[in-house]
């Protein structure tokens, strides 16, 4: 199985190391994609080198070849955004994980959407329920 896993770069970094974990946690599933998002080192200010027309293609390309979608979405970010529509309009399964917090809530155009499994956790250990009952099918 190919997942593409998207999380936030140049919307914020924070949740870096949750990312990480989270990949952990698919790499058990299969091949992830976009390993890279999860790398710490990566700042806000993206994959230094690449022009974004390559990272563009890139990751469309990526999203064509996956079977299945999750994206970590609590925080807010353009293109976790348009890769959770991209993969909705090619029909991919998408998992949108989130986790409820001060000032925070998620967009009605992801909660709203009926064609998108969207999960809330407040920990790791619930997470591996959550991707299991997705990736399981």
């Amino acid at each position: 199985m190919k997942i593409y896993f998207a999380g936030s770069i140049r919307g914020g970094r924070d949740d870096a190391p949750l990312y990480h974990e989270i990949i952990a946690l698919l790499i058990e599933y299969g091949e992830v994609l976009t390993e890279h998002v999860g790398d710490v080192g990566l700042t806000a200010a993206g994959e230094d080198g690449l022009p974004d027309a390559t990272i563009y293609e890139r990751d469309v390309g990526w999203l064509a070849e996956a079977d299945a979608v999750i994206a970590e979405v609590t925080v807010a970010s353009l293109g976790v955004g348009y890769e959770v529509a991209r993969a909705e309009a090619l029909g991919k399964p998408v998992l949108c994980l989130y986790r409820r917090g001060a000032g925070r809530r998620l967009s009605a155009m992801l909660a709203g959407n009926p064609t998108l499994r969207c999960e809330m956790y407040e920990s790791v250990e619930a997470l591996k329920l959550i991707l299991g009952r997705f990736l399981r099918g």
